[in-house]
């Protein structure tokens, strides 16, 4: 049972938004006019696996610039795109060699700027991924820090005299194995990198990068762009006094090596909010002066009482630190229901909450749940309150590929093989048909596709009313049509077995949305308001069972239930 735990019963104010109080029947119950980053689904890119247009194997701008049109049939209402920045692509983009510009192997800046404004033409946002924690050893500041000592953009990085027995400054580990410092002989100094030593990380306390930074996010906003992922923001300050990390007593070999420590000191430092507030001062400016409203959404794993704060006082953090907790929850109805009812109770006042189910970083949800249970999955995420994030290929349900050891290129594989820890399973070329390499390209594509591709496409799935992607673009539709889902408040219902069921309702509207988590059918005994409910939408087909004053669910089956 689980009646007990109430969520949002009373939605959110949302800020800047003149309301009414609506007529409805369920007291708090809000009529709002919301900001688009608060209504809308954003699709994550990843530009390498996207479309290729000039036969090199790798997606472009131009890719993404052809298949907009399938971006607004599905439903989206924003897309972010993976770096795109001039990079020599030791992390495929996440070491920026220089922040004002396109990758050659992505097109120009031209080519981005066609992408915007075709976009914004189709109602789509555009989100860039912004690096600020680390740069590319290639970048003109890094050139020039490790020039010499006395360089002035030395203090643009983390530089640091070797330990007294002449190894490196602490025991921080980088996040893809081994130390996070590397010697520079030419100095005689470590420098610090979170990631790849090709990334050295840059020194956030310095005055002058933050000013350099504040200005690169400046060009991309004067451009259009609508905001930023912005990448590892628990990263970017590091404790002043680089004090060793406290060692990790449960670490096991399976666990990578960066789990060796506890990274209290090297990440998740006070000083962080500061700067998150900078920026969010920055693109707030953007809608004060009516330029619109612009959001950012932050990269963060860490706990929730962590998480949350870096929403900021008065909600002056970033807009949507972003909520990965649905990628490792345990799927089972009661933890899922304490998880999501937690997580809403940890919300600062009126802060707005968001949902993540997959990324480009972690496994894909169908290989995690299994094909079933991915359709249960995509109701969950487009349901909950809150701003949901779609990874692109999940509206296929796309499995990771199997990558031979010969074609690997993810750089964290390589230097820990074996421990499943390689994200190029979740980055295979996207499927478009069933023609020469899936119509991604013309060519064999940079990783392979997934095997099943001459079925599991977007031209097949289009043409199959019961297929994964025509269950997204219904439940997409839905949010559009139906303000609950997209707007309104939610509650956690009373359920057995192992059922997952809220209301959603704004205004007078009212739903009910009801998950079975195994492969058993279950059943749920609805509310007495509810009992004249109809089915709206199921996950498996239209002839959902309603009667006696409860819901049948088959196995492996979500059902959104509408008044009348």
């Amino acid at each position: 049972m689980y009646a007990e735990l109430l969520w949002h019963q009373v939605p959110a104010m949302l800020p800047q938004q003149a309301t009414d109080e609506a007529t409805g029947d369920l007291e708090g119950s809000i009529r709002m006019t919301a900001l688009w980053w608060q209504t809308g689904v954003i699709y994550q890119i990843y530009p390498r696996s996207f479309q290729d247009t000039n036969g090199d194997g790798v997606g472009d701008m131009k890719g993404i610039e052809r298949r907009l049109d399938y971006l607004v049939d599905l439903g989206v209402d924003a897309i972010w795109i993976s770096p795109i920045y001039p990079s020599p692509m030791a992390d495929f983009g996440y070491d920026v060699a220089d922040y004002r510009d396109v990758d050659p192997l992505f097109g120009t800046l031209a080519d981005f700027d066609d992408v915007l404004a075709m976009a914004h033409a189709r109602g789509l946002r555009v989100l860039l991924d912004l690096v600020p924690n680390h740069t590319s050893v290639q970048h003109p500041w890094f050139i020039e820090s490790r020039a010499s000592r006395d360089n002035p953009k030395r203090e643009v990085y983390r530089w640091r005299d070797p330990s007294r027995d002449h190894g490196p400054p602490n025991n921080w580990i980088s996040d893809f194995g081994g130390s996070a410092w590397e010697w520079d002989e030419a100095t005689g100094q470590f420098y610090y990198h979170a990631f790849l030593k090709e990334q050295p990380d840059l020194n956030w306390r310095s005055q002058d990068v933050r000013t350099a930074m504040y200005e690169m996010i400046r060009f991309w906003l004067d451009r259009g762009v609508d905001g930023f992922r912005i990448d590892v923001l628990w990263h970017m300050i590091k404790a002043a006094d680089f004090r060793d990390n406290p060692l990790n007593n449960a670490w096991q070999p399976s666990m990578g090596e960066m789990d060796r420590v506890l990274q209290l000191h090297s990440t998740d430092q006070p000083e962080v909010h500061e700067i998150a507030a900078e920026m969010r001062a920055i693109v707030d400016a953007y809608a004060t002066a009516g330029r619109g409203e612009r959001v950012l959404i932050g990269e963060i794993y860490l706990p929730l009482d962590r998480l949350v704060r870096y929403y900021g006082q008065d909600r002056r953090g970033v807009h949507l630190p972003a909520n990965f907790q649905l990628i490792s929850a345990p799927w089972e109805a009661r933890s899922l229901a304490t998880m999501i009812a937690n997580y809403e109770a940890a919300l600062p006042p009126d802060a707005w909450p968001n949902w993540v189910l997959g990324n480009h970083d972690r496994p894909r949800v169908a290989t995690r749940r299994g094909p079933a249970q991915a359709r249960v999955a995509a109701m969950l995420l487009l349901t909950l309150r809150g701003t949901p994030t779609l990874y692109y290929g999940d509206e296929l349900g796309l499995t990771d590929v199997r990558i031979p050891p010969a074609l690997v290129q993810d750089p964290r594989e390589l230097r820990e093989p074996g421990l499943g820890l390689g994200r190029d399973p979740v980055r295979s070329p996207m499927p478009w048909d069933g023609g020469t390499n899936a119509g991604f390209s013309t060519v064999v594509p940079w990783l392979p596709l997934n095997s099943d591709w001459p079925v599991r496409n977007v031209g097949c799935q289009t043409e199959d009313a019961s297929s994964i992607l025509t269950l997204h673009r219904r439940l997409l539709s839905a949010r559009r049509t139906h303000s609950a889902l997209s707007a309104g408040g939610s509650r956690l219902l009373d359920a057995e077995g192992n059922v997952l069921a809220y209301e959603r309702w704004h205004g007078p509207e009212r739903l009910i949305v009801a998950l079975n988590l195994g492969a058993s059918p279950q059943r749920l005994i609805l509310p007495d308001w509810a009992t004249a409910f109809r089915s709206l939408l199921s996950t498996v087909d239209d002839s959902v069972s309603v009667g006696s004053g409860a819901l049948s669910l088959r196995a492996d089956e979500g059902v959104i239930l509408t008044a009348g």
